[in-house]
């Protein structure tokens, strides 16, 4: 994957992106009260804890979840490129297994999700000193056990996506696929979880894939409208994820050990 130059083009536009997008949110709420003065009198920017601790860890985590899209194209231009230029016949002919060439890909899925928790705890760690007015180490480390859940998101959407990608070995159709992904699956328990159903089934919407990793990362910041929040880790969304996580690299597996390379 490593010497495709667009896996660096975009490698590094998803870092770039993630970077600056959740280091500079408050930043860009002060410009916006600078400008409208409407906005800025009756609201205080500074008086709302985006970037304190604990709270900056939900939120921060929440918005970077996002930009796993961008991941998941990388993810997938590197399988179906493997198709395109045949180099995973070459690698089967060279000796390579099927269940080699898979985890290899299981495995660099698992360093890109690394990768982005490293960085995305160095822009928490650096934006929380500067912003968070009164430091304590009890509120420094409450939330931070968010970043197993990013870690979980980001890996079971790229296991997704590595799926797409060996079923469909297209990449603009399987990147097309995956961009709607959401939306067709939301189409789905639309129509499956009616309102008259939703008391006695709505439960097992959870259990879709999509629907799985959401939710890992509840949405924050109803919280600042007075809202209730879930400001924890579900358990049993993170077994959930977990299981497809398994399935979807599961999946790739048995359709590359079937296939006529």
């Amino acid at each position: 994957m490593t010497s495709y130059r667009t896996f660096w083009v975009i490698c590094g536009l998803y870092f770039l992106t993630l970077g600056f997008t959740t280091a500079s949110g408050m930043e860009i709420l002060k410009w916006i009260a600078s400008k409208f003065e409407d906005f800025g009198s009756s609201l205080n920017v500074n008086r709302i804890p985006l970037y304190h601790f604990p709270d900056i860890w939900q939120n921060l985590i929440w918005v970077s979840g996002l930009f796993k899209l961008v991941l998941a194209i990388m993810v997938v231009i590197s399988i179906t490129n493997e198709y395109q230029y045949r180099t995973l016949r070459q690698n089967i002919i060279d000796g390579m297994s099927r269940w080699e060439f898979v985890l290899s890909k299981v495995l660099t899925n698992v360093l890109l999700s690394l990768m982005s928790v490293g960085m995305l705890l160095l822009i928490i760690a650096v934006t929380g000193l500067i912003y968070t007015p009164e430091l304590r180490a009890m509120d420094i480390l409450t939330g931070s056990e968010f970043l197993f859940a990013y870690f979980l998101e980001i890996f079971a959407f790229l296991s997704y996506a590595l799926l797409l990608g060996v079923l469909i070995q297209r990449s603009g159709l399987t990147i097309v696929l995956l961009m709607l992904s959401h939306m067709i699956e939301g189409i789905i328990r639309l129509n499956l979880f009616r309102e008259s159903l939703r008391p006695s089934i709505g439960w097992l919407e959870q259990f879709f894939p999509l629907q799985s990793i959401t939710n890992l990362v509840p949405l924050p910041f109803p919280r600042y409208a007075f809202q209730e929040i879930q400001d924890s880790i579900s358990i049993v969304a993170v077994l959930i994820a977990l299981g497809w996580a398994f399935l979807f690299n599961y999946f790739s597996y048995l359709k590359l050990k079937r296939a006529d390379i």
